[in-house]
């Protein structure tokens, strides 16, 4: 059975934006237990983007794991082993998908303090007083700062809920984002927000693709630019925090490596879980799902991505969970404190 496998790349030229996709017949692989673990290995072999990152002899691991593709496997076992095998990429963006069940690599961010209680800030900082736009959550701080919680990049409100919101939050002196335990979602609804918050034209990374089987097949950089807001939209001219913890992942930690180049942006509290690359998809034989990265990103010095983004320099933090549950949040203390100068 042939397996189909597609990816959206987006690849940025100087001057346009671009989106590339394709599809391309692989070899033959029959639906037995080794026809699905070797192109499930062959796949992840000449198309995913992170093994320098990961620093993984993927030859290796094959080695180690194709002899216990046993006769009489059943799929729940081969479900197991082969998660177990892509577990080895310590990548989060890895998921394999069968009827049963969905591979996840948890340990990016369940070896990490959480540093975030939403049930927190909503009581102790808002007193339950907030407005609600979808996936985000907007209100002013008694220190005259507005505050945006954004739990996740799969929405993005309208540019007129935007107005909406940026307007009513207009005579604060300072603004706070909190994306802690955003774990992404679709790189296109980072745009939105970030062109409220420059107000010229910039880089704010690059992209590559790969080019061929080899690990290192990889085109040039483009770089990925971004767009002030259309005129008569409303924008942001003031001071602004970034609040980050482990659990920003993905779409999240790439519009964290965004505003840590924008003017008067600082990121606060503790370093992003990572996931830097674009989603490539791929059919098992047997229909299983693979889904993992395959373009990497890296920021403006063309630094990867992938192992998450730090704060700005004197702006790590932490909220360790006796804190949090006694109401006091020390990322969003620090990030007042710094945005208010006392």
């Amino acid at each position: 059975m042939k397996r189909k496998y597609t990816s959206a790349i987006a690849a940025l030229a100087a001057t346009a934006s671009m989106s590339l996709s394709s599809c391309h017949d692989a070899p033959d692989y029959d639906t037995s237990a080794l026809g699905t673990f070797d192109c499930l290995w062959e796949t992840v072999d000449t198309r995913y983007c992170f093994f320098a990152e990961k620093d993984v002899d993927w030859q290796e691991v094959r080695d180690r794991y194709r002899p216990r593709v046993i006769e009489g496997i059943t799929q729940t076992e081969l479900f197991g082993l082969c998660s177990e095998m892509l577990a080895e990429l310590r990548d989060g963006h890895v998921n394999l998908s069968s009827a049963f069940d969905i591979s996840y690599y948890r340990e990016w961010w369940s070896l990490y303090p959480q540093d975030f209680n939403w049930r927190t800030v909503q009581q102790y900082y808002l007193d339950f007083n907030y407005r609600t736009l979808g996936v985000m959550a907007y209100a002013i701080l008694p220190q005259n700062v507005a505050y945006v919680r954004y739990s996740s990049f799969s929405a993005m409100p309208g540019e007129g809920n935007l107005d909406i919101m940026f307007s009513y939050l207009s005579p604060c002196d300072a603004l706070i984002i909190d994306i802690r335990d955003n774990g992404g979602g679709e790189l296109t609804n980072i745009r939105p927000l970030v062109s409220r918050l420059i107000h010229d034209k910039m880089v704010g990374g690059y992209i590559s693709h790969k080019t061929g089987p080899g690990h290192d097949d990889f085109s040039k950089p483009y770089p990925v630019e971004y767009e002030p807001a259309d005129k008569g939209r409303v924008v942001w001219n003031k001071p602004v925090a970034v609040l980050t913890n482990r659990s920003c992942f993905s779409a999240a930690n790439d519009f964290v490596a965004v505003m840590k180049e924008v003017p008067g942006v600082i990121i606060v509290g503790a370093r992003t879980g990572g996931g830097g690359g674009m989603p490539f998809t791929a059919q098992m034989p047997n229909g299983w799902n693979l889904r993992f990265s395959a373009s990497p990103m890296t920021d403006v010095r063309g630094k990867s991505i992938e192992d998450g983004i730090d704060p700005t320099q004197g702006c790590e933090a932490h909220s360790p969970a006796e804190e949090l549950a006694a109401g006091r949040d020390a990322i969003l203390d620090l990030a007042i404190q710094k945005l208010t100068n006392h």
